[in-house]
């Protein structure tokens, strides 16, 4: 199966492939060329930071202490006194 690489450099790994390798929005994955000059797609591991980290926004989310009121928010948005 053919598929076009974008102006950024980017293609789509066709759904069958994706399917077969389990791969999910997020996952992250190594390219590499064998011997024979073949480009060879692999799950990659996770590195130890980044082991278990789920969404970048999960550990941030619901973590504000400041309970604000809409209008005394948007007076500090635009610098209004």
């Amino acid at each position: 199966m053919a598929t076009t690489i974008t102006s950024k450099g980017q293609v789509t790994i066709p759904k069958h492939i994706r399917d077969a390798m389990q791969l999910k929005p997020g996952n992250a994955v190594d390219f590499s060329v064998n011997r024979e000059g073949e480009v060879v797609l692999q799950r990659a591991e996770r590195g130890p930071a980044r082991k278990g980290a789920g969404d970048r926004f999960d550990v941030v989310r619901g973590r504000a202490e400041v309970k604000w009121r809409t209008r005394d928010l948007m007076k500090l948005l635009r610098s209004e006194r």
